[in-house]
């Protein structure tokens, strides 16, 4: 089994540990390592059942990590256990969150094991039955990439993509390269790009940050290395046949190694972190601005022995108020990590310390983001601390309300759209931009809405017997 790579161990052991206290916190469980232990950069993602599913790289039968679901109330259940065929051809140490399709299931990848060592991309039912779609390294010199330590994502034709952190297609890699790849949910994979392809690595070098699809089509994404900066890492542009923009390298003051997937906010910018670099106290990360068009402002610089945290190794999540939320690794008023607040303006607030008392009970090391819930709560995950100091699953209250979300926030007349959110039994009325739409309600956590002929782009409500909730961002009507 290969080792995991050099920037990964830098961005989980370059700095030192510790944590804090704040708003309405509450730790929903700790792992054990029986169970699972230490989740690291994959955010939880809900499910169809109102649940919240995640990995944890470590524990579990095999010591090789787990897939898990959690529940509001903080009931752990392990769905799979890695390594759990021989030589690990299932793979092993999920760094990364899993995906929700359309038909229910889970997509991911575990960073190592597989046929051939490099890593897998796997399928999982909400009950746990378990398929290896694809083993990295097939190729020759791992041409296809090794090491994916980053989330799927679904795009609208239905297809996964993603970023592999190594892999070598060529001779002029500084950190391995990277790759970003397609594969259709039958596992049909695709390389669509190489990186290090360019000389200096100016197109960037090991992707470990997750997608996204923006509203125009294209897929966007970070390099923790490589770029025209000085190796510090970029922003890209890739459209879906594989074509590269750099929209942004960065060079130190800016920021440096940025290890987290973009948000695209309600404003059509895009919002991320830097793991290290600007222009605060000992260069220990930023949140930045990007437009579409590639202009780059620096929001906040995190500084050491400030209260905001330092080192920043998750994305970013607009939430139903408008603003950005996120965590820090370490740092805070406890050295143990934070979750925060900012708004696209820059107005930075620490909502939580972690590590308020010793042996840090309520977590430290945050190394995902936070998910906002249709119950409009926040939840994530720590990498260390609790009860058994394996990392826990935690829940925020910051007094924002329910909403509507969707499994993909797009499509056409007449196809299905999967709507999540809360109290659903009993809904009367489900509308598009005030078009009324027939619906199936198949959970009091889950419908599916047909797009209904004359709805327009915007905002869809579904009328509950408790009231009516919106949608957290607009759904978009493709011609």
């Amino acid at each position: 089994m290969t080792k995991l790579s050099g920037w990964m161990i830098l961005l989980l052991f370059s700095v030192a540990s510790i944590s804090s206290p704040a708003q309405t916190y509450s730790r929903l469980t700790s792992f054990n390592w029986t169970d699972g232990g230490n989740p690291m950069y994959g955010a939880l993602i809900q499910g169809q059942d109102g649940d919240f599913y995640g990995t944890s790289s470590g524990g579990g039968s095999h010591n090789a990590g787990t897939i898990f679901k959690v529940g509001a109330e903080g009931k752990l259940t392990t769905l799979y256990n890695f390594c759990s065929q021989p030589n690990c051809a299932d793979g092993s140490t999920p760094t990364a969150g899993l995906v929700l399709a359309e038909n229910g299931s889970f997509f991911g990848t575990a960073s190592l094991g597989g046929t051939y060592g490099g890593g897998t991309i796997f399928k999982i039912t909400p009950h746990g039955q378990y398929t290896t779609l694809y083993s990295f390294c097939s190729q020759p010199a791992c041409a296809d990439g090794s090491q994916p330590l980053a989330s799927l994502v679904q795009a609208t034709n239905g297809d996964l993509y993603g970023t592999a952190s190594e892999g070598n297609g060529g001779t002029s890699c500084i950190y391995g390269c990277g790759t970003v790849f397609r594969i259709t949910q039958g596992g049909t994979f695709t390389t669509l790009y190489t990186f290090c392809s360019l000389p200096n690595c100016i197109d960037g070098g090991d992707p470990i940050g997750s997608l996204i699809q923006g509203t125009d089509g294209s897929f966007y994404g970070t390099t923790l290395g490589g770029g025209a900066g000085g190796g510090y890492g970029t922003v890209f542009k890739l459209s879906p046949g594989g074509k590269l923009t750099t929209l942004h390298s960065f060079s130190g003051p800016d920021g440096m190694h940025p290890a987290a997937a973009l948000v695209e906010a309600l404003d059509g910018n895009f919002y991320g972190t830097t793991f290290q670099g600007g222009a605060g106290v000992n260069d220990v990360g930023t949140v930045f601005k990007l437009s579409p068009s590639g202009t780059f402002a620096t929001l906040y610089n995190f500084c050491s022995g400030c209260a905001g945290g330092t080192n920043p190794d998750a994305g970013l999540w607009q939430a139903t108020d408008g603003n950005l939320y996120g965590t820090a690794y370490v740092g805070g008023a406890y050295y143990n990590g934070t979750i925060y607040e900012i708004t696209p303006d820059g107005a930075f607030t620490t909502l939580y310390n972690f590590c308020t008392s010793s042996g840090c009970p309520d977590g430290g090391g945050p190394l995902g983001g936070v998910l906002q819930s249709t119950s409009g709560l926040f939840y994530g995950t720590t990498n260390w601390g609790g009860a058994k100091y394996y990392g826990t699953v935690f829940e925020l209250n910051n007094g924002l309300g329910p909403f509507v979300a969707f499994v993909l926030p797009q499509g056409k007349v007449g196809q299905v759209a999967r709507i999540l959110g809360q109290g659903f039994t009993g809904t009367t009325n489900v509308s598009f931009n005030g078009v009324p739409a027939t619906f199936t309600v198949v959970f009091g956590t889950f419908l599916e809405a047909t797009v209904p002929s004359g709805a327009t782009t915007g905002y869809v409500t579904v009328t509950t017997p408790s009231g009516t909730l919106t949608s957290n961002v607009q759904f978009h009507v493709l011609p």
